[in-house]
């Protein structure tokens, strides 16, 4: 058995993956999501995002595979290290190219280290700890991984990093009124109010699942998802084709969208994708500036979709407080850290258990916050 860095996931093909990949459940760690990623050139060099992914292989079957970039900054990781970049670089040391396992701009949790058994997954960490040895690269950053992944790093020398999310719990409600009833009297006034301001002004909503979605669909939706960082006066972080490669392979990735409608024309909507019991909210945008649109687009029509379907959770996405508001409740986040060299290990272990408190904190304070019944709400 052997390891090999491969400079693109097409270095092998879908049917290799498959072998391995049986019992993944993210929509985001599939073959066609981390294809499209590449071939549409979101994810390349010029982009800070250079492929280098790991795989374990026997006989042409892969038994083990690490998404693995080499990463020329920190841009659409969500966990930010640029306190870390800047006291490297006053030591006169150099923080990038760094070594990132994550799925660009995707903060979903999810597996990271695939193998089919513990020494594979044990080979591959320690083959990318002597690439970096070899190649002089400072750190290796995996961020936001399931919980056995997670479990699996403790036991390998990682720093845990703590962050704070907000996700939606499905109670098994009946409808959206039923959801309303574990809020107080006055938000429950609230959301009605903000939702009424949205079909006050004459907006229906179009939702499009999967296989259903055309190209034209998809051409629709990136003219929104464009607006949300024009109105930044930044680059979007996908490009136009990463959208229409997805779609041929629709039933795997699993995208749905939320399309607002209003004088028969889409001038909002949201991208979410889904697993058995989780639907994910990744991106949204609109071409007109109504009061509350997203809130509607982004998470009531989520929880609405929640409810019909069966899903558990509901996982909009890192950060955001005024998701509080709306029936979204903090969990920690975690990401995992390997430092080359023990001075900056040390510090940056020093930094993550202070940060840890003040996360900590924070949560609870969250917790307080939230205009959820004290009956209803997540339990730590």
């Amino acid at each position: 058995m052997t390891t090999i860095i491969r400079n693109s996931i097409e270095e092998f093909s879908e049917k290799q993956f498959l072998d391995l990949s049986t019992s993944i459940d993210s929509p985001f760690m599939q073959y066609q999501f981390l294809h499209a990623l590449e071939k549409s050139k979101s994810v390349c060099i010029d982009t800070g995002w250079e492929p280098l992914h790991f795989t374990r292989e026997r006989e042409n079957k892969i038994t083990g595979f690490i998404p693995l970039y080499k990463k020329y900054n920190s841009n659409g990781e969500f966990v930010f290290d640029h306190s870390w970049s800047h006291a490297l670089e006053q030591a006169r040391r150099n923080y990038y190219p760094k070594l990132l396992s994550a799925i660009p701009f995707t903060p979903c949790r999810g597996e990271r280290i695939l193998g089919n058994d513990e020494a594979t997954r044990v080979q591959l960490v320690n083959d990318v700890k002597e690439y970096m040895a070899a190649e002089d690269i400072e750190s290796w950053h995996i961020l936001f991984p399931d919980q056995k992944t997670s479990s699996f790093l403790k036991d390998h020398n990682f720093i845990e990093r703590f962050g704070c999310r907000f996700v939606w719990k499905n109670r098994n409600f009946k409808n959206f009124e039923d959801f309303l009833g574990i809020f107080t009297a006055r938000q429950r006034k609230t959301i009605k109010a903000e939702r009424k301001k949205v079909f006050d002004s004459k907006i229906s909503f179009k939702i499009i699942e999967s296989k259903d979605i055309t190209l034209n669909d998809w051409e629709v939706f990136y003219k929104l998802y464009c607006q949300t960082y024009m109105d930044r006066w930044q680059k979007p972080y996908l490009e136009k084709d990463f959208f229409k490669l997805i779609n041929p392979e629709s039933l795997s990735v699993q995208p749905i969208l939320f399309f607002a409608i209003q004088n028969n024309e889409v001038i909002g909507g949201s991208l979410c994708f889904k697993n058995k019991d989780t639907l994910f909210g990744r991106h949204w945008g609109s071409i007109k500036n109504i009061d509350c649109l997203h809130f509607e687009a982004c998470y009531y029509q989520g929880v609405e979709y929640c409810i019909k379907n069966n899903l558990y959770y509901f996982d909009p996405g890192i950060q955001g407080e005024h998701k509080i508001r709306r029936g979204f409740e903090p969990e920690l986040s975690s990401s995992f850290h390997y430092f080359l060299r023990d001075d900056l290990r040390d510090a940056v272990s020093r930094f993550c258990l202070k940060e840890r408190e003040g996360v900590m904190q924070y949560k609870k304070s969250c917790e307080e916050y939230t205009p959820i019944k004290k009956e209803y709400r997540i339990k730590s």
